[in-house]
């Protein structure tokens, strides 16, 4: 098969030429899919596309007039496609269902060590050789009440690992995880509860019609003042008005993410000599309780392994002729 590869970045591109090991033609460009963007396709058969890409009903309706029959993402999300519009037009669409929750959930984890602890300020202090301790006291998770958003592969692994750290767990999601609660003491209960109780708080579903806002004004109000949040999930899971509110009044702790709602456009590049005129992004970044990283918690050797294999396994199966276990079309 004839494929594009779209905002495919340096660091990828081995893993994905050596997963694919000349089995199908695979072209690279680093611009992300669009409706500006979709005439490239012309000619290819399949196109892979990234969280960042843009495939609305209008990219689709292009893309079909292209001849592509067939989308692969290198994500498990898929809140970026159109999947009735796919459906209707007849392109298939699979995602990467599990890569590595364990990349997601370390990410997580550290993010909240850094928090907690004052490492990133700790370590500015260290490079200007001030080794004053004022304003560094941090909180033992032991013993701590975590209540974990989302108890899918990544929420799984995160329970595991606080388990571990010897903190209460507690859980909200559609599905009760009986191997949490059995082995790892976790407690299922609402979402109030959850975070009227928790002293950390954990993000761990994907983005739908349910999560979209999930975390808003009410229940940022039901936290404890010096909770701290993590996201991993996705941006627009929180209200981001709501948490500057929150965060200006001092209604929560701390706030670290890996993922921003408005993140399209932003993220994956080199802004630091061109800002974006993103209020709400400049906000977050100026307060000094807020930790955020570029949606790279995926960024592992293993991660991006399990992706390039994947990937050339759904191209593979629509070449084959073969139904493909990972398509959502």
């Amino acid at each position: 098969m004839k494929v594009l590869i779209f905002s495919a970045r340096d660091f990828e591109i081995p893993y994905l030429k050596k997963a694919n090991n000349k089995h199908h033609k695979l072209t690279f460009t680093k611009e992300s899919l669009s409706s500006k963007t979709a005439m490239q396709a012309i000619g290819y058969d399949a196109i892979c596309i990234f969280s960042a890409d843009e495939a609305c009903f209008l990219t689709l309706e292009k893309l079909k007039e292209f001849g592509v029959k067939h989308i692969t993402l290198r994500s498990v999300g898929y809140d970026n496609v159109n999947l009735r519009a796919a459906e209707r037009l007849q392109i298939k669409i699979a995602n990467i269902p599990a890569y590595s929750p364990h990349a997601i959930a370390e990410h997580a984890v550290s993010l909240l060590m850094n928090l907690n602890r004052k490492i990133s300020e700790s370590n500015r202090r260290f490079k200007r050789f001030n080794f004053k301790l004022e304003g560094l006291i941090g909180r033992d998770l032991n013993q701590k009440t975590i209540g974990i958003i989302g108890t899918g592969r990544i929420g799984s692994v995160m329970a595991k690992i606080l388990y571990g750290f010897g903190c209460k767990l507690l859980g909200y999601d559609i599905k009760k995880n009986e191997t949490l609660e059995n082995s790892y003491n976790l407690e299922y209960c609402s979402l109030d509860q959850l975070c009227e109780q928790s002293e950390v708080i954990s993000i761990h579903v994907p983005l739908n019609e349910d999560t979209h806002y999930l975390i808003d004004e009410e229940l940022l109000h039901k936290m404890k003042d010096d909770v701290i949040i993590i996201n991993t999930a996705r941006g627009a899971v929180v209200n981001t008005d709501h948490l500057i509110e929150a965060l200006k009044e001092k209604r929560i702790g701390a706030y670290s993410s890996d993922v921003y709602e408005n993140e399209r456009g932003i993220f994956f590049q080199d802004l630091s000599q061109n800002i974006p005129d993103d209020t709400r992004l400049i906000q977050l970044n100026a307060f000094p309780n807020v930790l955020m990283t570029g949606h790279h918690a995926y960024l592992t050797d293993e991660a991006l392994t399990n992706i390039a294999e994947a990937t050339i396994t759904n191209l593979n199966e629509w070449a084959n002729g073969q139904k493909c276990k990972n398509e959502i079309t």
